[in-house]
């Protein structure tokens, strides 16, 4: 009988060698798996650093001319067999390392996850690199990657993120006959999709609670998604502004008042967190907010504020401790909001006549100190509400007291329309 032995591939020695594994991982006990993994993910984030120290050189030298690659992004698509988005991140982190010698030392060291990096050179800059490091020791990638997308929130920049979702918003479907199955996809801005989940919340808390508990939660949201559409599309049984054929005492008129005033915040809840000083015109630099800042403007024009005091814990400046909470205040009282109707009727902006789902607008908005007066209001549709936040409309006080729209360009919006020699320059 002729014995034979089994050995790993050369290759695979020389990798087992590298990296210090010399028994099979299942010969080792648990406690030597993890220090090896801890070890090792430790080592290949060094090496991480090393090959992006490599990519920058290699950009900064022009090397993929060589190759005939339009950037060393698609060169590294090519060569290194690298999805174009990787490689596109891998190009702008070792760019933005060269500015940042804390991450870059914490990286080297392996200190630092890639996914931490990549966070932080979002955001990070010579003046808050050392504290977003500290931060970053200390807690999870994922806090990481939500710290920052706060901090970036509040930068002005952020509502090119805000008009890029929005203008991206698409509903696809697709049709499968062997399965009799249909698949649509929505993509929508955050807000707008927290609103849409919390509709079918409602319909689902609408429902029986002896109902069958076997059934899973997304198939119970898809029930609700259909019983909304058949709701709508049943005649003589619409649900509009919390109001419904069956409520008795309401009549027609007061139906039709309430569809026009209902706003986004008379229907939904949607709970954004942001502080107080990255609504004003001169954040503090620590400032943060869960969406983008002209985003958070908008929603909050007309909704419920709660205002939270809060103190700093700890050496991280992260870590808050709530203090006390004030009590849910409406934006614009009912009255108000009556007094805005009885003057407005339907949106304000020129050429629209939108009645029904307006909201109130601030045209100085309450964070910069704006009063929340009849003088200071405005209705303005879904639509223009977003265009003057985060579209680049702005309203403005003419001489003689009239509010006006001014365009992106900075060319006044007519309340009639432009004529043809309008729209040449002079």
């Amino acid at each position: 009988m002729t014995s034979q032995t089994t050995t790993a591939p050369l290759g695979a020695q020389d990798h087992r060698a590298e990296f210090g594994i010399r028994h099979p991982p299942e010969t080792l006990t648990i406690e030597a798996l993890d220090e090896k993994i801890v070890r090792l993910s430790a080592r290949m984030a060094a090496q991480e650093y090393e090959l992006l120290t490599l990519i920058r050189a290699f950009d900064e030298r022009g090397g993929w001319l060589k190759w005939g690659a339009t950037s060393c992004t698609h060169w590294l698509h090519w060569r290194c067999d690298l999805s174009l988005s990787a490689a596109r991140e891998k190009v702008r982190v070792a760019r933005a390392l060269k500015l940042l010698p804390t991450v870059s030392a914490s990286f080297q060291a392996g200190s630092l996850s890639y996914s931490k990096v990549r966070a932080l050179t979002r955001i990070a800059n010579v003046t808050n690199e050392r504290a977003l490091v500290e931060f970053a020791l200390t807690v999870s990638a994922a806090l990481v990657e939500q710290h920052c997308q706060q901090l970036r929130n509040v930068r002005t920049d952020s509502v090119a993120v805000a008009d890029r979702a929005h203008r991206q918003r698409a509903l696809s479907a697709s049709r499968n006959q062997a399965r009799g199955v249909m698949t649509v996809t929505v993509e929508l801005p955050i807000e707008d999709g927290e609103l849409v989940l919390n509709a079918l919340d409602r319909v689902l808390g609408d429902q029986d609670p002896a109902a069958d508990t076997s059934t899973s939660y997304r198939a119970r949201q898809a029930d609700a998604l259909i019983d909304l559409c058949r709701e709508r599309l049943a005649d003589g049984k619409p649900l509009r502004g919390g109001l419904r054929e069956a409520d008795g005492g309401i009549t027609e008129d007061d139906r039709t008042v309430a569809i026009r005033s209902s706003s986004t915040a008379d229907r939904y809840q949607v709970v954004v967190h942001v502080d107080e000083s990255a609504l004003t015109n001169s954040p503090r630099a620590d400032a943060r907010s869960d969406l983008p800042v002209e985003t958070v403007r908008r929603l909050s024009c007309d909704g419920t504020l709660i205002r939270m005091q809060t103190a700093e814990t700890g050496s991280v400046s992260d870590t808050l401790t709530p203090l006390n909470t004030g009590r849910k205040q409406r934006t614009i009282p009912t009255a108000l909001k009556r007094m805005l109707w009885a003057r407005d009727r339907q949106c304000r902006f020129p050429g629209c006549s939108h009645n029904r789902f307006v909201d109130a607008h601030h045209v100085q908005h309450w964070a910069h100190g704006g009063e929340t007066t009849l003088d200071n209001l405005m209705l303005l549709c879904g639509h223009h509400h977003r265009l003057v936040h985060e579209g680049g409309f702005q309203v403005f006080v003419d001489n003689d007291g009239d509010h006006c729209f001014r365009r992106p360009d900075g060319r006044a919006v007519p309340a009639c329309g432009y004529r043809h020699e309008d729209q040449v320059d002079e």
